[in-house]
């Protein structure tokens, strides 16, 4: 299928329920097409990973085009340069977050960006960098110490910016490295502590949403990082 056939077949699995919700987030009605993220996956397993096609998606102009280009572009053959081409053109958390989680955390040297975008002044820039942050500290194994530690002083250091979208990717990176292990656990908790203690309004407010889970982490065998007691798992570890 070309570009124009796949969106024609995204247009017909379309409903006006998931067109509202993309509506809701922002997108304008006329970029919107109205597919859930299953079915844009679903899609994607049958297609053929291509950068010309996903590049013709992307150009669309349809949000959930670009979603899917997302998902054909091969990570192989993508450059860091061509990443920071699409990220002008992202316009939403969720497109964010998607591109982050399903592409760029998979390309050789997208630690790069990261120490790039931390202090772009573009939203979705951002919010990138801490997404592929709490991304690598969830999937990345053998991050080394410094690395981590970098990680850190750039929450520490942007956790006053007031933007919604970007304080909750500050939150959430935070979060995910105090997920790690108890060592990384007691780091995060100092660091949330100093945030409610000494902090502005905006990183209150972050280190409050990150101690609601740090502070009710525990070690379940099995696993390497730590779990929510608020979890199935997490429960039954308290009572055992």
């Amino acid at each position: 299928m070309n570009s124009q056939e796949i969106i024609k077949e995204l247009q017909m699995m379309a409903t006006e329920k998931y067109k509202a919700n993309v509506v809701k987030m922002g997108i304008p009605e006329e970029n919107s097409i109205g597919v859930s993220t299953g079915d844009i996956r679903k899609l994607a397993k049958r297609l053929t990973k291509s950068d010309e096609l996903a590049m013709a998606l992307w150009d669309s102009g349809y949000h959930e085009a670009k979603l899917l280009a997302v998902l054909l572009f091969d990570k192989k053959t993508m450059t860091l340069d061509q990443i920071d081409t699409l990220m002008k053109e992202v316009y939403s958390w969720d497109l964010c977050d998607h591109l982050c989680k399903n592409l760029i955390i998979k390309i050789k040297g997208y630690e790069r960006l990261i120490d790039q975008w931390v202090d772009s002044n573009e939203t979705y820039k951002k919010r990138a960098a801490f997404t592929l942050i709490a991304s690598a500290a969830i999937h990345e194994k053998e991050i080394e110490e410094d690395v981590l530690s970098r990680y850190l002083e750039y929450i520490k250091e942007n956790s006053d910016d007031e933007r919604e979208h970007v304080k909750k990717a500050v939150s959430w990176a935070l979060r995910e490295i105090g997920k790690r292990d108890f060592n990384y656990n007691e780091k995060a908790l100092l660091l949330s502590h100093e945030l409610v203690d000494r902090g502005n309004k905006t990183q209150v407010w972050i280190g409050k949403d990150a101690l609601k889970e740090l502070e009710n982490l525990v070690k379940v065998e099995g696993r390497k990082r730590l779990i929510s007691t608020n979890t199935q798992m997490g429960k039954k570890k308290c009572f055992d």
